[in-house]
Formats: C-alpha cells, structure tokens, sequence
C-alpha cells in the first residue's frame, strides 16, 4: 500500500511540474494578478490532487477546474466585495512575456472583458482549444462558445484598438 501511495504521489508531483507553468500563464491571462493567479493554480492542483488516479484525463480535469473556479471566484468576490488572502505565495517559474508592451495592453483589455469571455479567449486563443474543447472544459454548449467568442472579440475590438498594431507587426526571429 505504502509503494501504491509513493508511485502516486511521485505521479501527481510529475504532473504538476509539467503543467504548473502552462496553468500559471493561463490564469495570469484570466485574473490579470499574479497573486490571483497563483492562488487560482493553487486552488484548481488542490482539487485535481482529491481526484487523482481516478480522473481519465488530469490535464483536462484541472484546466477545467481553473476556468469554472476563475468564473465562480470572479461572481464571489463581485457580490460579496471580499478577497480571500494567503500567507504563503508559491515561486512561480513561468517565464516573463516577449514584449512586454504587448502584455500590458492585453492585460489591460483582458480585463474589461467578462470572465466568461477572458475564459473563452484564452482557452481558444492562447491554448489554441477547438470550440468542441473550450465547451467542455467550460461546460456549456459550443454554441454559447461561438457567441462569447464573437462579443470578446467586438468587445476588444472597442476597448482597445491598439492591439490590432499588434497583430500587423512582423516578428523577426534571431538565427
């Protein structure tokens, strides 16, 4: 039993190292906060571990958990005007954005957007989710998907038309 638990915990560690970054950069874009983002991580990696070895697919389970926890988070502390704080923060190592300009901009239009939205955003467009993916881990129709989809993307197009300079830039690559 004891080499059960090892070979587990050992397995769950393996996990969260591989996608902690990946989570972190992905609740950075929904929050806007790296405190908020990193309780987010913390939050959804607590739940998964309850779960291990009994969820088919843990990179779904926990990218679910952090979006549904995001929008449930969002409505709490909306309604209620409370932040739950933490004494001990974890190290983050993902790695700081290419062009930082661009990030500052993103995050500022991100942020005026609705949870939903940021969540269908970032699950289509930064994890390059097809619309089938991002309604599951949302749960809801593809439907509802396409339609928050459309509004963040006007909604963007409003609050900050300075991103399309963005997308017209050439990037150069180094050799």
């Amino acid at each position: 039993m004891t080499h059960q638990h090892d070979t587990a915990h050992q397995a769950f560690d393996a996990f969260v190292r591989r996608e902690r970054d990946g989570l972190f950069r992905a609740a950075y874009l929904l929050t806007g906060d790296r405190h908020h983002a990193e309780d987010l991580v913390q939050t959804a990696l607590a739940r998964m571990v309850r779960r291990w070895g009994t969820v088919d697919e843990p990179a779904a389970y926990v990218r679910r958990v952090l979006y549904t926890q995001f929008v449930s988070w969002w409505r709490r502390r909306r309604s209620r005007g409370v932040e739950t704080l933490v004494a001990d923060v974890p190290e983050s190592h993902a790695p700081p954005p290419a062009e930082p300009e661009l990030a500052m901009v993103l995050a500022a239009a991100l942020d005026r957007l609705t949870p939903r939205q940021r969540a269908v955003l970032v699950l289509r467009f930064y994890e390059d989710r097809t619309e089938s993916d991002t309604a599951v881990l949302l749960g809801c129709r593809v439907g509802t998907v396409k339609s928050q989809t459309r509004h963040a993307l006007q909604r963007l197009r409003q609050v900050a038309p300075e991103l399309a300079d963005f997308a017209t830039r050439r990037v150069e690559v180094a050799p």
